[in-house]
């Protein structure tokens, strides 16, 4: 038996002189579909696969179709004689162009027994001297098949080899599709050992050490696996004591690490290449000058065992130093190592003498997440699908790891500046806080925790438009609340809604508590309060002496009166340095999400145009109606369906103009105002949504206890799988509801993950009454068939970018970041949803 391994993904083409069975060898050793032979191609174009004058057709036509298999990732085997050196250059170059390994295979097969061959075969009627000058090429061919770019080249000498010879596919190096991780991806170490240790630490690995208290490995309690982007050496401190901690987790299999640029740089100078001694690498040779030998003998084999980029996961993620286009994931080639390597570059400098970058990530459309270093920025920001993970540790900003699949990211940040970079970290521009219309306007596909989400352009302009007249300054604009999905119909005699159902919905997403809180029906606004106006100008650029705004759920002013907007921030600030959040939470801005009640403080001029409206004209037209058939039915006439009818319309509309007025009561400036907070977002350094909601609802019953302007939240916990608690959960909500309360809202106590709904609303009867019309309990069975579907995706959908935006912010990304993931949601508002649900 003989062995010819391949790569799983090459151009494979098949050498011999006519009668070497290379058409049989190639039906034996792969699928039909893999096989391109030169005799179907002339068939194809000339109905005569003998047709040499059809050739150049012919081959045209194989090399276009193996350029289409081999871009979509295809094997492509070529059957042909290939003994001339131009038909071999031209498979060569094919696979160069779509980045795949070129592949001979040689049927070296005695000239005899191939002349023996082609005459028992009646479609061949060439002479043995054609034989003989195609033998005589394959001989020369021989000598020089490596010289000519083939990457292996397997040569079977005779024909028992031929027949007894078994494929065997390699998968290429940096195919790791098997390995699911999780993984924890760090960004460019660059010497900076100290910062690494706190990074792992932080991430939860356990450091080994060995007798000299160095640190050689490191392995994660719950088996994830670190990733190192490259740049693991120059600039910093301790590029040997980088170098000897991954490559022990290398080694034990507890991490993966790319190569980079400045590990490149190093592995030639090491093996006496000529470099220029620049960008850090001087400091590096000078620490391995000083490092123990065993550490120094190993360094050039570990960096000559770094590849290119690993995928990973399926396929559903990428790691290369500089980043990586779509087309070459997967592939080896030159190309590829370079573009992971050094990235793209435009050919022009910028001010400070160096490369500009081509912003490939900007046209990125790839269904597989790139996470990438080599460019230090001052934050890690999601661009498309891909990430940028070097924050600069060595330059004095960070060291950043993704957790992926979580998307989390986790930083440190750098002890100090150890290199002053050519470029600045944070390049000062005229306004830190502009943003751009570019960054909003058509098809936009951005990444959020629960997925990627794609922005439609007709959204996007019908966002703009409300963003550019109505919304407020949008520098305040860091976050906007996701829409809230019903629970799922209920089957309970009489209701719509019901807490059975809305229970059942998050047992079976698997939540462990439940807290069913009151559903205030006031009008939702966000309010961002600073500590002062220096805090205002510091986070958001706001430098007009403001130092907070209150908007609603679209963005606009909530109140139109600025002095009124001014002493509703003034009591909240007050109340917050009451209960002692300020200092507790390390912050001089807070991020809360609030329903401003009552509901006709907002609300009037809809109230009153189309509830109070429908309730007059119904309370004139009704009594009448019901008299003049009360009159028909005292003459004898059977009028008893009809006038059943209107009697019940008529204690319908009362039901309904109970129902409004309920939420309605008069307000002068603060007088008659109420505040009821549900979520603290976010403050300095940190993203609270994913925090416990007990944890919420405890720190804002401390606003409650300082300031009358707050009204409390009633709740109760429950286990949703519990019948006990379901009951229990029943009766409260009856309760609530038969004293005239909108319902309530169902939200996991902990952290369930990005892809369960945040919240559930679970609307009373009554209430369903000015939502549905004031009759829709004699349309109960066609309203159970409402679809939910649509409006629970969108509602996922929100709450992914509204985490992103909030993540970003507490990690002091740009402005102009979190302004994309805000603005996202609200042209997701345009989606064609029923308003009623």
């Amino acid at each position: 038996m003989t062995t010819v391994t391949i790569p799983e993904l090459c151009l494979v083409a098949l050498v011999g002189i006519s009668g070497s069975g290379k058409s049989t060898f190639a039906r034996r050793q792969f699928a039909p579909t893999q096989v391109l032979s030169s005799d179907a191609f002339r068939a194809l174009v000339a109905d005569d696969e003998n047709d040499q004058s059809a050739s150049a057709e012919a081959f045209d036509a194989l090399h276009y179709i193996a350029g289409k298999r081999l871009r979509a990732g295809r094997l492509t085997v070529v059957d042909a004689t290939n003994v001339q050196a131009h038909a071999r250059k031209a498979l060569v170059d094919l696979a160069r162009a779509h980045d795949v390994l070129p592949v001979a295979i040689v049927l070296d097969v005695p000239e005899g027994e191939c002349w023996a061959r082609t005459q028992l075969r009646p479609d061949r009627d060439f002479g043995r001297p054609v034989l003989s000058r195609q033998h005589r090429d394959l001989r020369r061919s021989l000598r020089s098949l490596g010289r000519e770019g083939f990457r292996q080249v397997h040569v079977l000498r005779d024909v028992a080899e031929v027949e007894a010879a078994v494929m065997v596919y390699q998968k290429l190096y940096n195919d790791k599709k098997d390995l699911t991780g999780p993984f924890d991806i760090i960004g460019d170490v660059h010497g900076c050992r100290e910062e690494l240790e706190l990074l792992l630490d932080r991430l939860g690995y356990v450091v080994g050490r060995d007798a000299s208290q160095r640190a050689v490995d490191a392995h994660h309690p719950d088996g994830r696996t670190a990733v190192f982007v490259g740049d693991l050496v120059d600039r910093g401190p301790d590029s040997p004591g980088v170098l000897r901690l991954v490559m022990g987790m290398v080694a034990a299999g507890h991490a993966l690490c790319v190569s980079g640029n400045h590990e490149a740089k190093l592995l030639r100078k090491l093996r006496g290449g000529t470099v220029r001694v620049a960008h850090g690498l001087q400091e590096t040779l000078d620490q391995l000058d000083a490092a123990d030998p065993d550490l120094v003998e190993a360094v050039p084999a570990f960096l000559d065992g770094l590849i290119s980029h690993y995928v990973l996961d399926g396929g559903r993620l990428v790691v290369a130093h500089a980043g990586l286009k779509e087309a070459y994931h997967g592939r080896a080639s030159g190309r590829v190592r370079s573009f992971a390597l050094y990235g793209d570059t435009t050919g022009e400098t910028d001010e400070y003498g160096l490369p500009v970058r081509y912003p490939w990530a900007e046209e990125y459309k790839g269904a597989a997440t790139v996470v990438y270093g080599h460019t230090p920025t001052p934050t890690a920001e999601w661009v498309n699908n891909t990430i940028c993970v070097d924050t600069g540790c060595v330059f004095g900003g960070s060291l950043t790891a993704l957790r992926y699949p979580s998307r989390e990211l986790v930083s440190v940040p750098a002890v100090r500046t150890y290199y002053e970079p050519v470029r600045p970290l944070v390049v000062p521009t005229s306004s830190e806080y502009g943003l751009d219309v570019a960054d909003v306007i058509g098809r936009r596909t951005l990444v959020t925790p629960a997925g990627r989400v794609t922005v439609a352009a007709e959204n996007a302009a019908a966002a703009l438009d409300v963003m550019s007249r109505f919304a407020v300054d949008p520098r305040w604009l860091v976050w906007l609340p996701p829409t809230m999905a019903p629970a799922s119909t209920s089957k309970v005699e009489g209701y719509l809604e019901h807490p059975v159902e809305a229970l059942a919905d998050y047992a079976a997403a698997g939540v462990p508590r439940v807290v069913c809180e009151e559903k205030h029906m006031g009008s939702r606004a966000v309010l961002v309060v600073c500590r002062s106006p220096a805090a205002a100008e510091r986070r958001f650029g706001i430098s007009s002496g403001l130092s907070g705004t209150v908007y609603t759920r679209t963005g606009r002013p909530f109140f139109l009166d600025p002095s009124l907007e001014s002493e509703i921030l003034d009591r909240v600030r007050d109340a917050v340095g009451t209960a002692g959040l300020w200092d507790e939470l390390g912050t001089d801005w807070l991020l809360l999400d609030a329903e401003v009640l009552p509901w006709s403080a907002k609300a009037e001029p809809l109230i009153r145009e189309q509830y109070a409206g429908v309730a007059a004209a119904a309370g004139a037209a009704l009594p009448v109606a019901r008299a003049a058939l009360s009159a028909a039915s005292s003459r004898g006439i059977d009028v008893s369906s009809l006038l059943a009818r209107f009697v019940d319309r008529e204690a319908s509309m009362a039901a309904f103009t109970d129902v409004y007025r309920r939420y309605c009561w008069p307000t002068d400036g603060l007088d008659g105002l109420r505040l009821a907070p549900f979520h603290v977002l976010a403050g300095e350094g940190h993203s609270y949504l994913r925090q416990d909601h007990e944890w919420h609802l405890a720190l804002l019953d401390r606003l409650v206890a300082a300031s009358e302007l707050f009204a409390p939240t009633r709740r109760l916990v429950v286990d949703p799988a519990s019948p006990t608690d379901v009951a229990a959960a029943t009766e409260w909500w009856l309760e609530l509801t038969g004293a005239g309360g909108e319902g309530m809202v169902l939200k996991p106590a902990v952290d369930a993950g990005p892809r369960v709904q945040p919240a559930l609303k679970c609307r009373g009867r009554e209430y369903l009454r000015i939502i549905y019309g004031p009759d829709y309990l004699s349309r109960l069975d066609r309203l159970r068939a409402r679809g939910l579907q649509r409006k629970r995706n969108l509602a996922l959908r929100e709450q992914g970018l509204g985490l992103a935006a909030l993540d970003l912010l507490a990690a002091g990304g740009s402005g102009r970041a979190v302004h994309q993931l805000v603005f996202a949601v609200l042209a997701c508002e345009s989606e064609p949803v029923d308003p009623r649900l």
